[in-house]
């Protein structure tokens, strides 16, 4: 039973990722936003730069340094780039105050996996907190619910990973599929850049275009790889392709996997049902069913279709998700709720948007 409002410290709090989850807590029953914070926009309010939240939330921005930002939050929000959470958490720690951090900062648990992460997005220099790397629990609660729920420190999965995880967990888990040979066909909206401009993602240079980057080297890999090899009791290698297409946001995957001798979509839909029938937020649909990124815009579920294709003996898989809920800030709250002992589906559970 929650006897107070949990007071929210959002940190990033302009960037997309930010202003998705002031979206979602302003609806929350036991939340209280304590502070708005960014290295941009200091002391406007943050309906001045979203204008949409005017009459909903009209707090300032601070300057996380400002010695007048308040700071008595039970759990605090990195809506930040790598390399800025590690830098902080522990203060926050040791105030009693929970974490989430939305970047790779805290989704590996020892300093080897996270070097290869961080070798991936280009980054030098060592964690700046190895020790409290140990102490992190990966934020994906259909996977790590129980961990969650007794960790002070999260760190919120990837858009693509969540997308790709989800899709194929119950067909790896229950060793439906060749684990060897597992091919990811991701795309997504170019929100998922982020807030920060670019010559590439400027309007004429994204109208009527998609292209594949980091086609052999995404960061998210590693997440992938190491919550499959989890599942399945052994290391799991994967080929993984992302795009970028042309809409706002949306995440659609589509998997490839080889069948083992005598599954059928009895067994698939077995271990589907077994696994996530008691998830809120996730829908598996009829045998190949159409699934469209608008199906989840602006909602926390993940939609996901099984399709059995005779001719190869191949598993299509289809997931799709709102890469700014399900795969950052809805996410997010989902985690917090789940730290805090709230339902978890409070402030989430909504259709999304239509059209």
């Amino acid at each position: 039973m929650v006897k107070k409002k949990i007071r929210v410290g959002l940190i990033g709090a302009t960037g997309y990722g930010g202003v998705g989850l002031i979206e979602l807590l302003i609806n929350h029953s036991y939340v209280t936003i304590g502070a708005l914070m960014a290295k941009q926009d200091i002391n406007r309010p943050i309906s001045v730069i979203y204008p949409h939240l005017r009459g909903f939330c009209e707090l300032p921005v601070f300057d996380p340094t400002d010695p007048n930002c308040p700071d008595d939050f039970d759990i605090v929000f990195y809506a930040t780039p790598d390399g800025v959470g590690q830098e902080e958490a522990r203060k926050w720690l040791k105030e009693e105050v929970k974490v989430i951090d939305y970047s790779g900062d805290f989704r590996f648990n020892d300093q080897d996996s996270y070097a290869s992460y961080a070798a991936r997005i280009g980054r030098t220099k060592q964690h700046a907190d190895p020790d409290i790397l140990p102490s992190s629990t990966y934020g994906l609660p259909e996977l790590h619910r129980a961990e969650i729920a007794s960790s002070d420190l999260v760190g919120n999965p990837g858009c693509f990973a969540v997308s790709c995880i989800l899709g194929i967990a119950p067909a790896v888990k229950y060793g439906l599929i060749d684990s060897e040979d597992i091919i990811f066909d991701a795309k997504s909206g170019v929100s998922g850049a982020g807030k920060t401009p670019s010559p590439a993602f400027h309007f004429p240079a994204r109208y009527e275009a998609m292209n594949a980057y980091k086609v052999t080297g995404h960061q998210h890999v590693y997440e992938i790889e190491r919550e499959l090899g989890l599942l399945r009791g052994k290391e799991i290698r994967i080929t993984f392709t992302p795009h970028v297409v042309p809409l706002s946001r949306g995440i659609i995957t589509t998997i490839y996997a080889n069948l083992l001798p005598n599954v059928n979509m009895e067994d698939l839909r077995e271990a589907y049902t077994r696994m996530y029938s008691k998830e809120p937020f996730i829908r598996v649909l009829s045998h190949g069913e159409i699934l469209s990124t608008t199906d989840v815009r602006g909602s926390n579920f993940c939609n996901i279709s099984l399709t059995i294709d005779s001719r190869t003996g191949k598993v299509i898989v289809l997931s799709v998700i709102d890469n700014l809920v399900k795969g950052q800030a809805g996410n997010a709250l989902q985690n917090m709720n789940i730290m805090m002992q709230i339902e978890e589906t409070t402030g989430l559970m909504c259709p999304g948007n239509f059209p």
